[in-house]
């Protein structure tokens, strides 16, 4: 059986052999088909996350694979590594992809669904019907997925935020604010009412629009992920004079559990999302693909 491995922080993952364990009495055998380079995939192979845990590291988090009877199955898991010929995973975390499924675009898109979702589902409270949805970072794998799911969970207006002008133009937006090279230089006083704001940006960018919102009604905001930054300076003035909640949305902030009690529903979801982006690679090209741009969609890695 092969593998990838990485053998010290900060180098690619190696392609190697390794010895095969059979599953134990709580485990099934999967074997792999295909499994996504998500970020957090990337963090926790740069030993960057806290759940990185120590070298030798086996990266991965989730995949579509099959299991040793032929049911075509998803499962997640932080506890082991999922770029392998065939992986063992607890049974609490595998689940039947439902008919019709793209297994490539469900390795693809699961893990950045799961953010929003989550955050949706955990990390608000008390939506109203018809709610205003804004994503900052709509361009992003995560955020490009994020626009169906909020749909899905009852959203009537979807407002996307990103550099790119043009490819959010090609999103199913009902609108749209361009973010200037300089985060003060962000026009967001077209917004009106949010209900609920989906973060993938944070840093400056984050403070000038918490600073310029101007919704009358009670605004949601979840940090999800930091593509502009990890740190967020806040003038106190803006917390006094918003009505507005401020929560994060991971592992830690929500169970394990919480995913498993919900990814049924969600695999579902996804069944039904427009096909996004994917670049195709090799299990054992992955150490040469690694640190290669991908300038759009995700990255996914077939045995």
């Amino acid at each position: 059986m092969h593998q990838a491995q990485v053998q010290e922080w900060g180098q690619a993952p190696k392609y190697i052999e390794a010895n095969e364990s059979a599953p134990g009495p709580d485990e099934v055998r999967i074997t792999v088909l295909a499994t996504g380079v998500h970020q957090v995939v990337r963090s926790r192979a740069a030993g960057k996350h806290y759940s990185s845990g120590t070298p030798p590291h086996v990266p991965g988090v989730d995949g579509v694979g099959k299991t040793d009877d032929g049911q075509l199955v998803y499962w997640f898991s932080m506890e082991r590594g999922t770029m392998a010929d065939r992986v063992n995973i607890p049974k609490r975390n595998v689940r039947p992809l439902p008919e019709g499924t793209d297994p490539v675009q469900a390795a693809g898109i699961v893990n950045p669904a799961l953010s929003s979702w989550m955050a949706l589902k955990t990390r608000t409270e008390g939506l109203p019907a018809d709610l205003t949805v804004l994503i900052v970072g709509a361009t992003s794998a995560s955020g490009r997925v994020a626009i169906s799911l909020a749909r899905a969970l009852g959203a009537k207006k979807v407002i996307g935020a990103a550099r790119n002008k043009t490819v959010l133009g090609t999103l199913s937006l009902d609108a749209m604010v361009v973010l200037a090279d300089k985060p003060e230089d962000t026009d967001w006083s077209s917004l009106g009412d949010v209900d609920v704001i989906l973060d993938y940006v944070y840093g400056p960018v984050t403070a000038h629009l918490l600073a310029s919102l101007k919704s009358q009604r009670l605004t949601q905001y979840v940090h999800i992920g930091g593509l502009s930054g990890q740190e967020l300076l806040l003038p106190g003035a803006v917390l006094r004079s918003k009505n507005l909640t401020i929560r994060g949305s991971g592992p830690g902030a929500w169970r394990m559990q919480d995913v498993a009690d919900s990814i049924d529903e969600l695999l579902e979801v996804v069944k039904g999302v427009p096909e996004q982006p994917i670049k195709l690679v090799k299990l054992k090209d992955i150490e040469a693909v690694w640190d290669e741009p991908v300038s759009a969609g995700r990255l996914v890695v077939q045995p």
